[in-house]
């Protein structure tokens, strides 16, 4: 028994040493640590004197240039790159698992891992200078599902955006109680791109997560906010090649804006959109998909539910929305892929797709982080 209460005792003094020095290294790096003012570079063209000790991220944001990141700077995406020419240092452990060879060997970098601790050369592409940050008001709330909603903000500043459909913004989380840092989230619009002044945003709660549990728990109608963008690539081609979407869950964001603007221009493309749900309490939008029928001759809305109970009389699709596809097609060589949702769910049909077919470079995806 003595020995264990010396064992107890001997963890519990280790612990408060590691703890009291990775205080002191907390403390050390803000207030001790004066890495006083440093120029930043952009693209050899453009010289800023900045505050040193903080994140290139964080930097960057402050002097109005947003990089995506779809996780808010935590280093978990991999999608806040630049290219740092000159002062980037050693690249760093937890950048290694979201950069190639390629990228490496041409100085990409993570920039919420790179802190400005000197004068820094970066280079980011031209049009991410035409981001623009807006402030909005929150207006309309209405609840989808048990777990997702969609929040409607309408621009006060600038008054309107705009941007390709499937493009997304990143919203700005504040501080509250149990979140002690602002953070900036990623969301995919989901609007009518003709609404200039709208943004809609399908949020899907995610547990203990940060910027979900304050738009469920604090966000208010009324409230403002600030968000920037837009960003991404994730868009129709310009071919008119037949398409098949795959999403699930709040993946179906882009999908309703993509939908709303092939309504709105009279595209006659032939399209087939299988919604993955793993019960039916998980669908959302269903009427909104039957107008969409209604008003696109060529397009079809394929409801898959994995698990249906018995006592919903489902009668639509069944199983794995990956599944359902591959019941429904045997050659896809001539068709178009557009995805959107989780990595895992993505790289199935994915797979799914090369494995009818279709051509790599003609499948187009959105992977949620």
């Amino acid at each position: 028994m003595y020995a264990l209460l010396i064992f107890l005792v001997t963890i519990l003094i280790v612990s408060l040493i590691a703890a009291l020095l990775a205080a002191a290294l907390v403390i050390a790096e803000r207030y001790i640590a004066d890495y006083g003012q440093c120029t930043l570079t952009l693209n050899g063209q453009r010289d800023l004197s900045v505050q040193g000790g903080k994140p290139l991220l964080t930097v960057l944001r402050e002097e109005k240039i947003f990089i995506p990141s779809a996780c808010g700077g935590r280093g978990t995406c991999g999608v806040c790159k630049v290219n740092v020419t000159d002062g980037g240092g050693p690249i760093l452990p937890t950048e290694t698992p979201f950069l190639a060879k390629e990228e490496i060997a041409d100085d990409v970098r993570l920039s919420c891992q790179i802190k400005v601790r000197g004068d820094l050369a970066i280079h980011i592409p031209e049009e991410l200078f035409n981001v623009q940050e807006f402030a909005a008001r929150c207006v309309q709330i209405e609840e989808l599902t048990y777990d997702m909603n969609r929040f409607r903000f309408e621009l006060t500043e600038p008054a309107t955006i705009e941007y390709v459909p499937g493009q997304y913004v990143q919203l700005l989380c504040p501080r509250y109680k149990g979140n002690a840092e602002e953070v900036y989230r990623a969301y995919s619009i989901a609007s009518d791109p003709k609404q200039k002044n709208i943004i809609d945003l399908i949020i899907r709660r995610v547990p203990n997560g940060i910027c979900t549990t304050w738009c469920f728990e604090y966000l208010k109608q009324g409230d403002t906010v600030k968000m920037n963008g837009p960003y991404g690539e994730f868009c129709l081609s310009r071919t008119e090649a037949p398409m098949v979407f795959v999403a699930g869950g709040s993946g179906m964001a882009p999908f309703v804006t993509i939908l709303h603007a092939m309504k709105n221009t009279g595209n006659p493309r032939q399209a087939e959109y299988f919604f993955g749900a793993n019960t039916t309490a998980d669908l959302c939008l269903t009427g909104e998909m039957k107008d969409f029928e209604q008003a696109l001759p060529n397009f079809t809305f394929v409801p898959v539910v994995a698990r249906p109970d018995e006592s919903d009389n489902w009668t639509g699709e069944t199983g794995l929305v990956t599944e359902a596809v591959q019941r429904r097609y045997t050659d896809l060589s001539g068709h178009e892929g557009y995805l959107c949702g989780s990595p895992g769910m993505i790289d199935a049909a994915a797979k799914v797709f090369t494995s009818l077919g279709m051509p790599e470079d003609k499948i187009y995806y959105d992977k949620f982080a």
